[in-house]
C-alpha cells in the first residue's frame, strides 16, 4: 500500500512516469523502507496506463464490494428471515420519542418564561 501511495504522490507532484528511484526517494523521505520487488511489480502493472483510468476501474470494482455489515447482523439476528427484524426497532424509536416529549414537558414544572 505504501508503494502505491508513493506512486500516486509522485504522479500528483507532476511526474507522469515515476521511476523506481522516485518512489524509493519518496518512501525514504518519510522513513519507510522501500521494497524494490514491490516497486518493480507496481511499475510493470501500470506501465503505459493512464492513472485516472486505473482509479476509475478500481472504483467500479470497489462498488461491488459489500460494506457496512449491518444487514448481515440483522439477518443473523432474525434467524434468516431478516424482514421481521426491521420494524420492531422503528417502533421502539417512536416510543422513545414519545417518552422524551413527556419528560420535556415535565421538566418545566408548570413554570413558563412568558407567564
Amino acid at each position: 500500500m505504501k508503494v502505491i501511495a508513493a506512486y500516486l504522490l509522485a504522479v500528483l507532484g507532476g511526474n507522469t512516469c515515476p521511476s523506481t528511484e522516485d518512489i524509493t526517494n519518496i518512501l525514504s523521505s518519510v522513513g519507510a523502507e522501500a521494497d524494490e520487488d514491490k516497486i518493480e511489480l507496481l511499475l510493470s502493472q501500470v506501465k503505459g496506463k493512464d492513472i485516472t483510468e486505473l482509479i476509475a476501474a478500481g472504483r467500479e470494482k470497489l462498488a461491488s464490494v459489500p460494506a457496512g455489515g449491518g444487514g448481515a447482523v440483522a439477518v443473523a439476528a432474525g434467524g434468516g428471515g431478516g424482514g421481521g427484524a426491521a420494524p420492531p426497532p422503528a417502533a421502539e424509536s417512536k416510543k422513545e420519542e414519545k417518552v422524551e416529549e413527556k419528560e420535556e414537558s415535565d421538566d418545566d414544572m408548570g413554570f413558563s418564561l412568558f407567564d
